[in-house]
Order: structure tokens, then C-alpha cells, then sequence
């Protein structure tokens, strides 16, 4: 079943028309992504708003019982074994991609405002007090639910999601209500708790940005910040916003480099949806399934090219 589902996404993906993003006009007048905690109460709320549109808009890939939320977990779960999107040159790029599908999708469900994120280096000294986590204002906070929630980690009991029950465990039906865990592991093991914040504090990112190649400063970036939250946030709608913050902190990298070559540095290898690894270019496809219009590396490597046109705020 999970061959026929993955070879269907990936013929689907063959069959697409040519990407429209890369026909726009050049890149005029970028759009500001902000913050979290810099955005007004009124952005927060709508961003909100339309995320939980998300959660209940039919979906996209004709799935049964399943909603455009999960057509991102699952597109993201069937790219991820055999890895063409983690561990390899395409992480950074695809995942810029992924966030624009996502920003799109937002856009349907009436926001107009641009994608946000989550500033966890601001954070890293109490990342679970961060005002994303705001009940109100934010995406609700811990699991707390008493039941076992089909094997998943606690239900989350408060905030816009509370009543979501997402369909997948990857790429398996293995429907369960919303959930969280901040702490895993062994009390007191730094690895173990409070969503990892020793590995994105400003010392540990001054490692990060001290990377001068594209594929080492990929691999630090994703094995380590990204890989801390994701020990607390996996197919959460903070999943976004923590992706949007990792693409901001490859954006700074890239313009912290007085020659410019950064935004075209691209190096690593790619693995072929048969596993077969060979060394990535940037003519190499960004694979979307029909979440998106086939797209290849070089597309999104700039922010201001025409396809994307955007910029942080720092």
C-alpha cells in the first residue's frame, strides 16, 4: 500500500503543468515576514484563523476523511523515506517551497497577510513561555489530555487546535487527536527536555552561522536547531512557523557574505526516489506531489527572485 501510494504521489507530481510562480514579473516590492511576537494581535488572529481553516478544508489530494492539513504532513511523510528532503543538499530549498505552498494555502482560506515565524534564538532562554504557545493569541500550549490518544504523545487541551484529529502517522492512517509533548526523555538531561534550547541559543547558532559552505552550514542548521524542535513540534501548524524561522536563518546566512555568491551556493548530495545517491544541482526538481506545480533547486534559492519576493524583518 505504501509503494502504490508513493509511486501515485510521484507520477502525480511528473504529470503537473510547468511551475507559474517562475513567470512572474521581477520582484518589485518584497513582502515583510514578521515575527510572531512582532505582529499585532489582529495579524496573529488571522493567521490563526485561516490555519484552522486549514485543518478543516477538504482535501487536496482526494484523500478520504482527510483535510489540506494533513495532505502537508502526508506530502512531507512520503518524501521523507527514501530521504529527498532531510539529510540531503535539497532540505533547505524544498522546505522554502514547502512554506510557500502552506503561505498559499492560507491565502485561500482568506488570510492576506505573508508567512510567519517563530523567532526561537529570541526565545531560547524559556522556549516553552514563548507567546506562540499563547492560548488566545497562540497555537494553545502543552499536551496535557489525560487519555492515551491511540499511542501519540498528550492531547492538547487548549488554544484554536484543540479540536483537530489529525489522519496520518506518517504515511500510515492512524487517526489520533492533537498533540504535544514538550518533555521526553530523562528529567534534568539537557537533550531530553524543555524542546532542546541549549542547541539554538545564540552560542550554539554563532556555530551554526560560522559555517563558510553551503552543505556544512546545512547540516548544522538542520541536525541541530531544526532537529531540537522537532522533538517538541512535529505536524503541529507550529511546524510552519518553525520552518519559516529555519529558512529565515538561511536567509541571514546567505546575505552575511559580502561577494553574494551564498545565494547561489548549492553542494551535497541527492538521493533518487529508488535511493540511489547522486551529487545535487541546482537543475535538480523539488518534488511537491500535488500540493504544488513541479519546481526545480535554482527557483528558490534567492528571496527576491520573482517566484518567492519576500524578505524578514532581520
Amino acid at each position: 500500500m505504501k509503494l502504490l501510494l508513493l509511486t501515485a504521489f510521484l507520477t502525480a507530481a511528473q504529470a503537473l503543468p510547468p511551475n507559474p510562480l517562475t513567470t512572474r514579473q521581477a520582484c518589485a516590492s518584497p513582502k515583510l515576514r514578521k515575527s510572531w511576537t512582532s505582529a499585532t494581535v489582529a495579524e496573529r488572529l488571522a493567521y490563526l484563523e485561516a490555519a484552522v481553516c486549514i485543518t478543516k478544508k477538504p482535501s487536496r489530494l482526494g484523500n478520504a476523511n482527510s483535510t489540506l492539513h494533513d495532505d502537508f504532513s502526508l506530502t512531507h511523510a512520503l518524501l521523507s523515506a527514501p530521504q529527498q528532503i532531510h539529510g540531503v543538499a535539497a532540505f533547505l530549498p524544498w522546505h522554502r517551497y514547502f512554506v510557500q505552498m502552506y503561505e498559499q494555502a492560507l491565502h485561500e482560506c482568506g488570510y492576506t497577510g505573508t508567512a510567519m515565524y517563530w523567532d526561537w534564538v529570541a526565545d531560547s532562554s524559556a522556549p516553552t513561555q514563548s507567546a506562540v504557545w499563547d492560548p488566545v493569541t497562540g497555537f494553545g500550549g502543552n499536551g496535557t489530555g489525560p487519555d492515551n490518544n491511540n499511542g501519540f504523545a498528550p492531547r492538547v487541551t487548549d488554544g484554536p487546535f484543540k479540536d483537530y484529529s489529525p489522519l496520518y502517522r506518517d504515511r500510515d492512517v492512524h487517526p489520533h487527536g492533537f498533540s504535544r509533548n514538550w518533555v521526553q526523555g530523562i528529567p534534568g538531561d539537557p537533550d531530553q527536555m524543555d524542546l532542546n534550547a541549549h542547541r539554538y541559543n545564540p552560542a550554539s547558532m554563532a556555530l551554526v552561522f560560522a559555517e563558510t559552505t553551503y552543505n556544512g552550514f546545512r547540516h548544522e542548521l538542520e541536525n541541530g536547531p531544526h532537529s531540537a524542535i522537532h522533538f517538541g513540534v512535529g505536524g503541529d501548524p507550529v511546524f510552519f512557523l518553525h520552518h519559516t524561522q529555519v529558512d529565515r536563518v538561511w536567509w541571514q546566512w546567505q546575505k552575511d557574505d559580502p561577494s553574494g555568491n551564498r545565494t547561489s551556493a548549492y553542494e551535497g548530495m541527492r538521493n533518487l526516489p529508488d535511493g540511489t545517491e547522486v551529487t545535487a544541482t541546482l537543475d535538480d526538481p523539488l518534488p511537491m506531489g500535488d500540493l504544488g506545480p513541479p519546481a526545480v533547486v535554482r527557483d528558490y534559492m534567492d528571496v527576491n527572485s520573482p517566484n518567492l519576493c519576500y524578505t524578514y524583518e532581520n
